[in-house]
């Protein structure tokens, strides 16, 4: 009866000194892995500018797999999607938006 008494207690302390060894690993390698996403981020190795024209407004900015959606709304009404690759910086090509003109 004493030695079952023994190893409950025994058997209770590794399992509360485990469970308390694991939140302190989650809560030390979350921690690590937040300075070292900050420190270095994937994918930008390069700047790269984006020559908008005169007047123009970005609407939107928005991720699609590897590639950065601008969209833009030109002085003159209208509007256009610009695709860039996140990886490259590189334009990968423009959608112009037009409005059909009602029959």
């Amino acid at each position: 009866m004493r030695a079952l008494r023994l190893l409950v207690i025994v058997l209770g302390v590794l399992l509360v000194g485990g469970t308390l060894a694991l939140v302190g690993a989650i809560i030390v390698r979350s921690q690590h892995g937040a300075e070292s996403r900050a420190a270095a981020p994937k994918g930008m190795p390069y700047d790269t500018v984006l020559d908008l024209p005169a007047g123009a407004v970005v609407q939107t900015l928005q991720t699609a797999g590897e590639r950065l959606i601008v969209h833009i709304a030109l002085p003159d009404g209208r509007g256009e999607i610009i695709v860039l690759d996140l990886d490259s910086g590189a334009r990968r090509g423009t959608i112009e938006l037009r409005r059909n003109a009602a029959p």
